[in-house]
């Protein structure tokens, strides 16, 4: 899925229940995270829930995460964040206006503080990979 799929799927519903609904649709699709990455290595600190984020460098120079959480909100979150980051360079990750893409689909503000912390740790942690791979 696209960017730009993301934000049309947003705008077609109409209350933010219905878009948690869909956040929680999106983590269920994740692919499982092998159990040797639910480790502190792996895992994301600044998160309320248990977090963890595993890239992979690929052979065209792209990077591509998986991740996964023992919170149904927190692996949607984690869905719509590699389905923004996943197959971008390094370059790219890091002068992403990633903001601006929550702000069209208006999910910072209807996170909880605890939530966009946890939020902001994960892009940090892909930003840092980023750095490093």
């Amino acid at each position: 899925m696209k960017i730009e799929e993301l934000i049309e799927n947003f705008e077609f519903l109409d209350s933010w229940e219905d878009k948690y609904k869909y956040i929680i649709e999106l983590g269920e699709k994740l692919d499982p995270l092998a159990e040797e990455f639910h480790t502190p290595d792996w895992q994301v600190k600044g998160c309320q829930s248990q977090v963890w984020l595993v890239p992979q460098k690929q052979n065209d120079g792209t990077l591509k995460f998986i991740g996964d959480s023992d919170a149904m909100i927190v692996k949607g979150l984690i869905a719509i964040v590699l389905m923004i980051y996943n197959n971008l360079t390094s370059s790219e990750i890091k002068s992403l206006a990633i903001n601006d893409i929550f702000a069209s689909i208006g999910l910072q503000e209807h996170l909880s503080p605890s939530r966009r912390n946890g939020l902001e740790a994960m892009i940090e942690k892909i930003k840092h990979y980023a750095s490093v791979l």
